[in-house]
């Protein structure tokens, strides 16, 4: 046993974590990784976001394949001790484990980060290892895998890399340091005869670091572009039920309710559409029993505030949007803060993604849960420079104020207002363009109430419905028009029965026991007036 060579670190590491109150059992990803030791194409690379247990997989992973200890204690009791060829692949192989992020406190340069470190200390555990390889203990790290390979018998490695590309946000990194930490990573992994397998995680896609062929031998698979493995990364919603469960019965005071769970850690979507909660804030919720923002991502974060803060490719109002709820267009392409200048809306979005400070799902991308609303928040609360945005939250409480209070007039004058200052449509061709500056005049209400547009209710679909949260609050159903009058928005929503939908489901209780009011909201294509038209429907 060596420092990365069959190294007991992860064993341990993973010992305890299964051991631990709130573990949860993601061991059915050992199974889909049996194949690619029969592959030609044998090395992956999972990159997904910080605190989504990456690392715990990695230790997990390093555990069951070593030769370092017999983990039959550990595994025989979790799933992948179901599998067929669970046997064939336990504790069978001699596992390097490599995680990045580790260096000596005084690290100053790539020198000592690589060669000074890593490379001689894997050449040393080969030498302990196998004493009889010919191995020049100043050659490349490479060469003496080789000699190992060729002198023992065919001798074959799994290496599993947390952590891969840690090195891009130190300081002491030259730009063409990164083109030799990729070539390393190339000669140590790709070709190699003696690779069985390789498994390498981080947040950064490879792909943007890897020009032309330097490296292109990983499959890769990341958040965004494949549904593959996603399930293993974040607690889905069947887990956090069991996870619930089991806090219940170990806290004699809960204070947490299963929705507060979901409204401050969940909606994270896979390319599939499966719903994952930050596994380490649900674990912070249960261990403290609080909910509580538990993000701690400042490092990258500090290097995407720039660009919201000094509103970068105009990014105040979609930010401003993604605070109250909406979701924005956008074109995710994958960039990272640290490889290059992001320069456009996409750019910035596909790094704010990658990071895992947004969510990305049917070509928009969103803030996922309340706990990063709050980071945002607190952002835009610090800078001046959007003061103008402050501003505009007030002006859209005022007029929810003014639709409450059942003042037609006002609601469209401020909506005429809105759509002649904010709104990208000038001219409405339908419904679904006026619904954008509709969007932007209730942007705060959603701290009152659960917006939800198209969503289907008595008859028909309703073009906004408002839940309060609240339950004694008011309820309100908006119907919009173009090139007619607010009073057939009315009628339509009193034929169609919309309001039949705050009765609740079948099981349910009402959704809300104040007044049920139907907002008719029109615009006239050739004189751009807004008119409305408020009644109480209950």
């Amino acid at each position: 046993m060596g420092y990365y060579l069959n190294s007991m670190e992860p064993v341990e590491n993973f010992r305890i974590a299964s051991q631990s109150e709130y573990f949860v059992d993601k061991s059915k990803i050992l199974e889909e990784l049996f194949p690619f030791f029969q592959r030609a194409d044998k090395d992956i690379c999972i990159t997904r976001p910080r605190r989504f247990g990456k690392t715990m997989l990695a230790h997990m992973i390093a555990s069951f394949f070593s030769k370092a200890v017999d983990t039959s204690d550990i595994f025989d009791s979790l799933f992948i001790a179901e599998a067929s060829e669970y046997r064939d692949y336990l504790n069978q192989y001699n596992v390097v484990f490599i995680d990045f992020s580790k260096m000596s406190w005084n690290c100053e340069s790539y020198a000592q980060y690589i060669e000074e470190r890593i490379e001689m200390r894997l050449i040393r555990d080969l030498m302990k290892a196998y004493p009889d390889a010919d191995i020049d203990p100043n050659g490349a790290v490479w060469d003496a895998f080789s000699d190992v390979f060729n002198e023992y018998n065919g001798e074959k490695f799994v290496f599993v890399i947390d952590e891969w590309d840690c090195v891009f946000h130190k300081d002491f990194l030259k730009n063409n340091e990164k083109k030799e930490f990729i070539e390393f990573l190339a000669g140590l992994i790709k070709n190699q005869a003696y690779v069985a397998m390789t498994y390498m995680t981080g947040i950064l896609p490879i792909a943007k670091y890897s020009s032309g062929s330097t490296i292109n031998n990983f499959m890769e698979y990341t958040i965004a572009t494949q549904s593959k493995f996603s399930e293993y990364f974040g607690f889905t919603n069947e887990e956090v039920d069991v996870l619930y469960a089991r806090y219940l019965e170990n806290e004699e005071a809960p204070l947490l309710t299963r929705e507060n769970l979901k409204d401050w850690y969940d909606s994270y979507r896979t390319l599939s559409g499966v719903k994952l909660y930050n596994p380490r804030s649900v674990v912070y919720a249960f261990t403290n029993n609080r909910i509580a923002s538990y993000w701690t991502g400042s490092g990258p974060y500090s290097e995407i505030k720039k660009y919201i803060v000094n509103d970068v490719a105009g990014m105040k109002t979609d930010v401003a949007l993604m605070v109250e709820g909406e979701a924005v267009p956008a074109n995710v392409e994958e960039y990272a803060a640290t490889s290059m200048e992001l320069q456009t809306k996409n750019e910035i979005f596909s790094a704010m993604l990658v990071y895992g400070f947004l969510n990305y799902e049917n070509g928009c991308v969103s803030i996922p849960n309340r706990e990063l609303m709050e980071e945002f928040k607190n952002t835009i609360a610090k800078e001046t420079s959007y003061d103008y945005l402050r501003d505009f939250e007030r002006e859209s409480e005022r007029i929810l104020e003014r639709t409450l209070a059942m003042d037609a007039d006002a609601v469209a004058d401020a909506l005429g207002y809105i759509h002649d200052t904010e709104s990208p449509h000038k001219i409405y061709l339908d419904e679904t363009e006026l619904s954008s500056t509709v969007k932007l005049a209730y942007l705060s209400a959603r701290g009152k109430y659960r917006i939800e547009q198209e969503e289907q209710a008595g008859k028909g679909y309703v073009d906004f419905i408002f839940y309060p949260r609240n339950v004694k609050e008011d309820g309100l159903i908006l119907e919009l028009k173009v090139d007619r009058t607010p009073e057939a928005a009315i009628k339509q929503i009193r034929q169609k029965n919309y309001a039949l939908r705050f009765r609740g489901r079948m099981g349910e209780k009402p959704l809300t026991t104040g007044r049920i009011l139907a907002a008719g909201i029109s615009c006239q294509k050739g004189s751009k007036k807004h008119r409305c038209k408020i009644e109480v429907l209950e």
